[in-house]
Formats: C-alpha cells, sequence, structure tokens
C-alpha cells in the first residue's frame, strides 16, 4: 500500500529502504550461518554470523516498534515479539563469553600480577615503592627496592592479610566461574541450535523474506520526523528520572551499597531504570539511523550509549559473582575473592553511570 501525499510517499520510501535492507542483512546473515556450522573450522564465522544476524533482527523490530503507524498492524504486532525473541536467544552464548572473560580479567588485576625483579642499572643503585591497593581496603603492599634487581618482599604487616587472602582465593573463584558460566554457555549454544532449527523460526525468516521484496505498509500518512521524535521524548522522560545529580559525583558509592542488600533483587531494581533508558536509547538511534543514517549520530549519544551498554555488563558480571558466592561449600578464601570480585563489578557500574551522566549532559561548545 501507498500513501496518498507527497510526504507519505518519501517516508514509505525511506522506511521501505531501511526495512529492506535489514531484512536483506538477515537472509544474507543466515546462509552463513547455515553455511559455517556445516564446517569444522567455522567457529568464529557462526559466531560472526549469529551476531549479524541478531543485529538486523534488532534494528527490524525497533523499526516496527518506532514506526509502528506507518506499517500493517496485524503484520507488525505478529512479527515483532518473534524478532525479540530471536535476538534475545542468539545473544545469551555471547553474553556469558563476554560475562566471563570480564569476570577473569577482573580477578587477574585485583589478585596482582607477580613480584618480578626489574633489573637496573649497572652503576646507580634504584629505589622504588610500588603500591598495590585492594578495592576492599585501604590498607595497601607495599615493596622497597634496596638492590638492583632485588626487591624486598612486603610483610604480613605491610599487606595486612588482604591481598594474600584475595590470591589464595582468586585462582579457585576463577575456576568456579569458568565451571558455571562455561556450562550456561554451552547450554545457550544448544539453545540457539534448537531455536535456529525450530518451526518457530522458519516462520520468522519466512516473514522476513517477503519484508526483502515488500513492506506492508498501513496506510497512514505519518511523518518519518514526527514518530522518530516520540522515541526520542520517551528517552527524555526516562532520563529525567535516573538520579543523574548523584551519578554525576564520581566514587559516590550508591551502586555498591544496593548491591550489599540481602535481597536479591535489590540491585535488579535499582539497575532497572537505567536498563530501560539502555533500551530506548537503542530505539532512539535505530529511529534516527532510518531517517538520516548512522554516521550522523552525536558523539555524545554514542558515548552514552556505550557507557549503558558497561553499564549491563557490569551490573551482570556483578550478578555472576553473587550467585557464585551462592555455591554451597565453598572454602572462605573463594567466597571472599569472589565477595571482592562482586564490590569492584559494582563499582564499575557506578563508573559507568558517571560516564553516561557526562556523555549526556554534555554540550558542544562552538569556537566560532
Amino acid at each position: 500500500m501507498t500513501g496518498t501525499g507527497t510526504g507519505a510517499g518519501v517516508a514509505h520510501e525511506a522506511l521501505a529502504a531501511h526495512l529492506q535492507d535489514q531484512a536483506t542483512e538477515f537472509l544474507r546473515s543466515l546462509r552463513l550461518h547455515r553455511e559455517s556450522t556445516t564446517d569444522a573450522q567455522g567457529a568464529e564465522e557462526s559466531l560472526a554470523a549469529a551476531r549479524s544476524l541478531r543485529r538486523a533482527a534488532r534494528r527490524i523490530g525497533a523499526a516496527l516498534h518506532t514506526f509502528r503507524p506507518l506499517l500493517d498492524p496485524q503484520w507488525s504486532a505478529a512479527l515483532r515479539p518473534e524478532l525479540a525473541w530471536l535476538s534475545g536467544t542468539l545473544a545469551q552464548e555471547h553474553a556469558y563469553a563476554t560475562r566471563l572473560e570480564r569476570l577473569l580479567e577482573a580477578l587477574h588485576r585485583l589478585s596482582g600480577p607477580p613480584q618480578v625483579p626489574v633489573p637496573a642499572a649497572p652503576t646507580t643503585p634504584v629505589t622504588s615503592v610500588a603500591s598495590v591497593t585492594s578495592v576492599t581496603s585501604a590498607a595497601s603492599v607495599t615493596v622497597t627496592r634496596t638492590a638492583p634487581g632485588r626487591p624486598r618482599p612486603a610483610s604480613a604487616d605491610d599487606r595486612g592479610g588482604t591481598q594474600r587472602g584475595l590470591t589464595v582465593g582468586a585462582a579457585k573463584a576463577a575456576a568456579l566461574l569458568e565451571r558455571q558460566l562455561t556450562l550456561a554457555r554451552t547450554r545457550a549454544h544448544s539453545t540457539a541450535l534448537q531455536a535456529l532449527g525450530s518451526s518457530r523460526f522458519h516462520a520468522v525468516a519466512d516473514s522476513v523474506a517477503v519484508l526483502a521484496s515488500e513492506v506492508p505498509f498501513s496506510g497512514a500518512t505519518d511523518d518519518l520526523e514526527q514518530l522518530a521524535a516520540r522515541a526520542e521524548s520517551d528517552l527524555a522522560e526516562a532520563v529525567e528520572a535516573l538520579p543523574l545529580g548523584r551519578a554525576g559525583h564520581p566514587y559516590n558509592a550508591e551502586a555498591l551499597a544496593h548491591g550489599l542488600h540481602s535481597a536479591e533483587s535489590a540491585p535488579d531494581a535499582q539497575d532497572a531504570p537505567w536498563l530501560k533508558v539502555r533500551s530506548l536509547l537503542r530505539l532512539y538511534r535505530y529511529a534516527h539511523e532510518v531517517i538520516q543514517g548512522p554516521a550522523s549520530l552525536e558523539p555524545r549519544v554514542l558515548d552514552a550509549s556505550r557507557a549503558l551498554n558497561v553499564h549491563r555488563e557490569a551490573a551482570a558480571a556483578a550478578s555472576a559473582a553473587a550467585q557464585a558466592a551462592r555455591t554451597p561449600r565453598i572454602a572462605p578464601a573463594t567466597a571472599y575473592a569472589l565477595g571482592v570480585l562482586h564490590a569492584d563489578q559494582r563499582h564499575e557500574v557506578e563508573a559507568a553511570r558517571f560516564a553516561f551522566q557526562r556523555a549526556w549532559q554534555h554540550e558542544t561548545v562552538s569556537t566560532g
């Protein structure tokens, strides 16, 4: 169906071009995924194809949501939740892999690298001080080098017991996290493969294939920019509800304090408004792509989006550390290391909120 006016026709053409491009990308990624899964060496290609498939599904679903007055309501209402299901299912494997990598890197950073003697100049004695500070204690570990290449190990009094306890439990904590998250990733991989072979997915693929050749419009004459402005308004309203004033103070410890509550839902409830803003920001970005293309996005929008992505990843990593710490019959040193790791990731959540606040309220200063 086509619009009745020139403006409606232009809007339909722009939206149709965007949807057909994404539908073509969806089908191309699906073909690459099927080809790579039959190749024993195609694991990386399969993961890349799944990411492209998920990216196209997200953009099609977002366009169906934001510009739904222009599209056939029955068709878009049926396809949109199916695309959300597909995108969410395909995202799990990558999310678990990224979460494990993030947690292992944090454990390595927090437990500290081993002390390695540093060769000094042959003619001049060198004296240096290195300090390693734990995120949960003000105590520090100091190593003083009094001779070339011969460090004096810090004593137990210097350590305060903090770094030693973390180092002892870090290896077992890493092994526990790797076991749990690798198992979850394997299950997510199996679930994704089952989904891609299901009749439900084939119905989605058939609908997208039809979309690649013909977009079912409703005949409405709404303006694309007005519909995109509604998405921007929804985003601005959600951002107004965020505690940006508090988030603008670094190291305010709000994310950590809420994360230490005994109720398991306390951190989730606190993170929910930020996750909502992340979803609305994505809808705004995708709507902007339809009208002006991805290259025209403001740098502050991209920075804010990246900050909220880090926020979500750190919050999920903190939850994984807390879940691992609730494993029955683990050693106290392991539980301690997981507790430090949980606190570290909640501090990362706090840092991401600070970064979002700085990016979102950034104003471009004209030098003209």
